[in-house]
């Protein structure tokens, strides 16, 4: 799976496209970001305005804590 247009893609299928490639495919959050050649702030900032946080002790992104 190529995450290099992450940006682009539908908003609805990327959780489960990045969670199933940290599942499968990469040991942490840093791999997946090297592998794929991404820009690790803009990676981390579409995922957030998502509403999702990279979880380090499961490796998954999950639902922002609702306050």
């Amino acid at each position: 799976m190529n995450l290099s247009h992450f940006e682009t893609m539908d908003p609805n299928l990327l959780p489960g496209l990045i969670n199933t490639a940290l599942r499968n495919d990469h040991a942490d959050l840093d791999d997946l970001i090297k592998t794929h050649d991404l820009d690790r702030e803009a990676f981390l900032q579409k995922i957030k305005n998502l509403g999702y946080e990279y979880v380090p002790e499961v490796n998954q992104i999950r639902p922002l804590p609702v306050s």
